[in-house]
């Protein structure tokens, strides 16, 4: 079971396709590693039944193979639709809702052959860049149980990082695919808007919001990407193409490619003591490749970057709102849903207008900056996981934290610039706190960065030289 599991996904999906491997064997191994791992951790939740997940898988053995990613087991983000499984977004307030239809990118997985054994946790309603609620509890770091996961794709990542699945879908706002990638080890791969097709309540709102692959090495996250990524007409604003342009093989050289190194932003981003020595780390892997590394930012003030992503955050919570009005659920709700709410109530609309034109400011400062540097990096986190008792930090590197997500302020520039973000492994610190580094591309630039994080992957191989000690 040990060497099975700790394969990707491509080489697991090869075995299957061959008959090397049935898809009953890879099941009745990622259920024992569930059974043995997930009370300790608990990445996963609303898990099926297990004789219904092999009888399933017993199917898929007897019939022809459907798609790219056929008998992998697969968890889905407990923000995402799948017909029959629960969506309560780790909230009491929605507890008892369960979903009659999956949502884009989940018919997607399931056409494309994949088996979904259940749900990956997050933070109630996915805020926050810490995987406790109070539905399903806390998803703890896959290095260390003491800490946090990060989130909100915390389940995600930590499912991924412990070998219970290959693959995991994830969705990032604030961080969500790139902070808990970083503290756990793997890759999170945040893409353009629009690239992967998804539904909203508006379809023709630009939300800050996209969903993307999480994997342990480049390969297997182009594989998830290729299958999320394409046109969809009923998401107006998705981006033409097919996701299969995505796929391998990556073969570019990475010589010459100039990367900037924007660090903390000249100082105006807080960072604790130790984060920038282990994220700096990935500097020497980038030279390495044959990169020409250089320290240099944007042309703009990044504190006018922040102040906007507020503002348009909140405007974008507004489905919380049926929640806010209804005074029994309003009770249930936690104190980031009611502050996101509340400060949307506050704004008019020509303060979203005008947040909105600091973020077009902000990204023709990026195309301007992206014209010299083919990618530019920082870290994936102001600090290093947490205590998984406490709610969020509330001071980082000697500076108060005024809200319960301003210690992520580091992941909003390639946020509101729209740029697809790498977060990949930067190593690990003396007290075995792993960190990422982001690696942010220009616009539409996804093709150019996974042939960097291939590049990336075959320098550094972090994911197999430092696994965790729970399947070490």
């Amino acid at each position: 079971m040990t060497d099975l599991l700790n394969l990707g996904a491509c080489a697991l999906t090869a075995q299957i396709a061959t008959r090397e491997l049935s898809c009953e064997e890879l099941m009745r191994a990622t259920l024992a590693r569930i059974e043995a791992l997930n009370p300790r951790f608990n990445p996963i939740v609303a898990l099926r039944d297990g004789e219904a997940l092999i009888a399933e898988a017993r199917a898929k053995d007897a019939g022809p193979a459907r798609g790219a990613l056929h008998g992998l087991p697969m968890a889905v983000k407990e923000l995402e639709a799948v017909a029959g499984m629960p969506l309560n977004k780790g909230s009491p307030a929605l507890v008892g809702h369960v979903s009659t239809a999956d949502s884009l990118m989940v018919a997607r997985l399931r056409a494309a052959g994949a088996i979904l054994i259940g749900k990956s946790n997050v933070p109630e309603f996915g805020l926050g860049s810490h995987t406790v609620n109070p539905v399903y509890g806390p998803t703890r770091n896959a290095y260390d149980e003491r800490l946090s996961a990060g989130g909100s794709s915390g389940g995600a990542a930590v499912a991924v990082a412990l070998r219970m699945v290959a693959l995991a879908d994830g969705s990032d706002v604030g961080g969500s695919l790139r902070n808990p990638a970083g503290w756990n080890n793997i890759y999170g791969f945040r893409p353009s808007f629009g690239r992967i097709p998804r539904d909203e309540a508006d379809a023709w709102l630009p939300s800050m919001g996209v969903l993307g692959p999480m994997a342990r090495d480049a390969d297997d996250l182009a594989l998830l990407f290729s299958v999320q990524a394409g046109y969809d007409a009923r998401a107006p604003l998705s981006l033409e193409g097919d996701g299969a342009s995505f796929r391998g093989p990556f073969t570019a050289d990475m010589q010459d490619k100039r990367i900037a190194w924007v660090g903390d932003f000249g100082g105006a981003i807080p960072f604790d003591p130790g984060v920038m020595d282990v994220a700096r780390g990935a500097l020497a892997s980038f030279e390495a490749m044959g990169c020409v590394v250089e320290e240099a930012r944007p042309d703009f003030e990044i504190g006018e970057v922040w102040r906007a992503f507020k503002i348009l955050r909140a405007w974008q919570n507004a489905q919380l709102l049926d929640i806010y009005n209804d005074p029994v659920k309003r009770a249930l709700l936690p104190p980031t849903a009611t502050y996101e709410v509340e400060s949307g109530l506050k704004l008019s609309a020509y303060e979203v207008s005008a947040a909105a034109a600091v973020r077009t400011r902000w990204t023709e400062a990026v195309r301007r900056f992206s014209e010299v540097y083919d990618f530019w990096a920082l870290p994936t986190a102001q600090c290093f996981a947490f205590p998984i008792e406490a709610r969020w930090p509330t001071e980082i590197g000697g500076k108060p934290m005024a809200t319960y997500h301003q210690w992520m302020q580091c992941v909003v520039p390639a946020t509101m610039c729209g740029c697809p973000t790498l977060a990949a492994p930067a190593g690990f610190d003396a007290q075995g706190r792993a960190m990422g580094v982001q690696i942010v591309a220009p616009n539409h630039g996804e093709r150019e960065l996974l042939e960097f994080a291939s590049a990336y992957h075959r320098a550094t191989g972090w994911p197999e030289r430092r696994r965790p000690a729970a399947v070490a």
